[in-house]
């Protein structure tokens, strides 16, 4: 699979935040587990791996815009352009030594994600898509699953934490949806949530009160695998309104239903 100069451009940054990070993680389970200690340690791999991505992707495009979760948004000189990135989605996992966390960064031109990244160092997967030219992950090509009843699929959501105001709300998506499915999992990171959608490894997945950095490259890796990928709110904004719903084209429409309510 050979990408446009500027998917190269996002991988080789994914790569290259992926080694930093891979080797600041190996160093988390030597840490004391006095939370203050890890969680600086964390915020610091998270930062080097954002400055890493944004020196590799602003020397490569000097004009294109940013928005990454660690620094503030720039306005490019090309106000189409931007670049959308989470330099360590997962970081709660990152720091309980769990190895399910990912870098994602995403490419927006005109209002319209046209490329993506996911890339799950820790298991050395690479998952990417461009506008028109399919979904990949490493040699693969990526296509959503094809089961087609809510009884034999599993899917995915983040749950709220830490007395978040929308903790009522997916307790009654879960009363819906639990009965209707094989079972729904929680691993702790939006990106490869999205990717594992394209992937054909869950079979829809749905959150609310998400960031743009969460769910950008995700929302292109799931299009080009087939999948379909649409605002909670019938004509809502995904990455403005922060909520995302996603599933094979087969199973979307009842399980949007039961999601919805």
């Amino acid at each position: 699979m050979v990408g446009s100069a500027n998917l190269n451009v996002m991988i080789k940054a994914a790569r290259k935040a992926g080694r930093s990070l891979v080797k600041d993680f190996r160093e988390v389970e030597n840490l004391q587990v006095s939370m203050k200690g890890a969680g600086d340690f964390v915020s610091k791999a998270d930062f080097a791996a954002e400055a890493i991505i944004k020196e590799e992707l602003m020397e490569a495009r000097p004009t294109y815009g940013w928005v990454g979760e660690e620094s503030r948004a720039i306005d490019g000189q090309d106000p189409t352009r931007r670049w959308i990135v989470d330099p360590l989605d997962g970081t709660t996992n990152f720091l309980h030594g769990l190895p399910h966390w990912a870098v994602s960064i995403a490419l927006e031109h005109k209002g319209e994600v046209v490329a993506g990244v996911v890339f799950d160092a820790a298991k050395d997967e690479m998952f990417f898509a461009e506008k028109g030219a399919g979904a990949w992950m490493n040699d693969s090509r990526l296509r959503v699953s094809g089961r087609s009843r809510m009884i034999e699929s599993i899917f995915a959501t983040g749950l709220p934490f830490g007395g978040r105001a929308d903790l009522p709300e997916t307790l009654q998506d879960l009363a819906r949806i639990l009965p209707a499915c094989a079972g729904v999992r929680r691993w702790g990171a939006a990106a490869l949530d999205m990717a594992y959608v394209a992937a054909g490894r869950y079979d829809g997945f749905w959150e609310r009160n998400l960031h743009s950095w969460d769910m950008a490259a995700g929302i292109v890796i799931v299009k080009e695998a087939g999948g379909l990928v649409q605002p909670m709110e019938a004509g809502g904004d995904i990455l403005a309104d922060g909520e995302v719903i996603c599933a094979n084209g087969a199973i979307f429409d009842g399980f949007a239903k039961v999601i919805r309510g």
